[in-house]
C-alpha cells in the first residue's frame, strides 16, 4: 500500500482532507428539492464505490502488505471497530445532512463539525499521543470559540430577521434552531467515529488505511437503509416518504449523491492514510482529524459565500462571522504546526 514518506505529504493529505470534507455537501443543495433521506442512498454508494476503487489501486500498490492481504490478516475485533466506526458516522452524517437541509451549509457544518473536532482531538491524541499537546488542544479551543461566535452570528441574524415579520417567518425561524439541536446531536456523534476507526487499526493485526476505510464504507452503506427506514417514516422535516420515491429523482440528482460520496469518501482515505504514516513523519491521528475537520471552514466559506446564507446581514453579524473565520485558521494553524514542535 502507499503511504506518505514525508510530514508535507502527509500534510497536503489532510489539505485535500479539509477540502473535500467542506465542500462534498454543495452536491445536496445542487439537488435542490430532492429530499435528504432519498440523496442519502446514492450518497452511500458513492462512498463504497470510492473505498473500493481505492483499495484496488493504491492500496494494493507499492511495498508492504496489499489490501486484500492484509484484510485476511486482520482480527474480528479489528474489523468489528471499523464497521462500528462507519455506522456511528453515518448516523452522524444524516443528522448533519438533515441539519443543512433547515439551518444551511454556514450554522450546520461550524457546529456540528466544530463540536467533533473538539471532542475526536482529545480522544484521538488519548489513544495516540504525538505532536505539541499544547498547540493541539489551543486550537482545539480555538475552533471551540469560533463554534460559539458562529451561534451568536446566527441568533443576531436570526433576531433581525424576526423584527417586524409575520408569524409565519418566525416559525421559519425556529426550524434553524431545529437545525442547530441537530448539528449538536451531530457532532457529538461525529466525534466519535474517528477513534473507532483508530482501533481498527491497532495492534499487530489491525487494518490499514485502505482496509479501514472498505470496512468503513460498508458500515456506512449497510446502516444507511436502517437509518433511512426511521428517517423517511418519521422525517425531520415533510411528509413521510416511501422507497418508491427514490425512482422519482432524475439522473441528475442521481449523479449528484453519487458524486457527494466520491468526495466525502476520496477526503476520508486521504485522511486516514495521513493518519497512517509512519512514526518518523509525527503526524498521527489527532492531527490529521484536526486538520480534516477544517472542513468547517470550507464549508462556511461555501455557505456565505457561493449561498448567500447571510445575505442582508447587520454589521455586528458580519463582524461575528469575521471573527468566527480568523477563529478557525488560527486554532486550525496551532494544529497544523503542533508535528513540528
Amino acid at each position: 500500500m502507499i503511504l506518505p514518506s514525508t510530514y508535507s505529504i502527509a500534510l497536503l493529505l489532510t489539505l485535500v482532507s479539509m477540502i473535500c470534507w467542506g465542500s462534498w455537501a454543495n452536491t445536496q443543495k445542487l439537488a435542490g428539492k430532492w429530499r435528504f433521506e432519498l440523496f442519502y442512498f446514492d450518497y452511500s454508494s458513492g462512498v463504497l464505490l470510492t473505498a473500493l476503487a481505492a483499495a484496488y489501486t493504491f492500496g494494493s500498490m507499492g511495498d508492504g502488505l496489499s489490501f486484500m492481504d492484509n484484510l485476511s490478516i486482520s482480527s474480528r475485533r479489528n474489523i468489528a471497530f471499523g464497521l462500528a466506526g462507519g455506522v456511528v458516522f453515518n448516523l452522524a452524517n444524516m443528522l448533519l445532512v438533515a441539519a443543512i437541509s433547515i439551518a444551511g451549509l454556514s450554522v450546520a457544518f461550524p457546529v456540528g463539525i466544530g463540536l467533533a473536532l473538539v471532542i475526536g482531538v482529545v480522544w484521538n491524541y488519548s489513544i495516540n499521543p504525538q505532536g505539541n499537546p499544547t498547540l493541539i488542544f489551543a486550537g482545539a479551543g480555538l475552533v471551540t470559540v469560533a463554534i460559539i461566535v458562529d451561534a451568536l452570528a446566527y441568533r443576531a441574524h436570526a433576531a433581525a430577521r424576526q423584527k417586524g415579520v409575520s408569524s409565519a417567518s418566525r416559525s421559519g425561524a425556529s426550524r434553524f434552531w431545529k437545525g442547530i439541536l441537530l448539528s449538536i446531536v451531530s457532532g457529538i456523534l461525529m466525534g466519535s467515529f474517528y477513534p473507532l476507526v483508530e482501533m481498527g487499526k491497532a495492534g499487530d493485526y489491525g487494518l490499514g488505511p485502505y482496509a479501514i476505510a472498505f470496512v468503513f464504507a460498508i458500515g456506512v452503506f449497510g446502516s444507511t437503509f436502517v437509518f433511512n427506514l426511521y428517517f423517511m417514516n418519521l422525517p425531520v422535516e415533510g411528509e413521510p416518504l416511501s422507497f418508491g420515491d427514490y425512482f422519482q429523482g432524475n439522473a441528475r440528482q442521481h449523479l449528484l449523491g453519487i458524486f457527494g460520496g466520491v468526495i466525502w469518501c476520496a477526503g476520508a482515505i486521504s485522511n486516514f492514510v495521513a493518519a497512517s504514516a509512519p512514526p518518523e513523519v509525527n503526524v498521527g491521528p489527532a492531527m490529521s482529524y484536526a486538520m480534516g475537520q477544517g472542513a468547517t471552514m470550507i464549508s462556511a466559506l461555501w455557505g456565505l459565500l457561493v449561498w448567500k446564507e447571510f445575505a442582508g446581514a447587520v454589521l455586528n453579524v458580519r463582524l461575528l462571522l469575521a471573527l468566527m473565520l480568523i477563529l478557525f485558521v488560527i486554532g486550525l494553524g496551532m494544529v497544523s504546526v503542533a508535528p513540528l514542535y
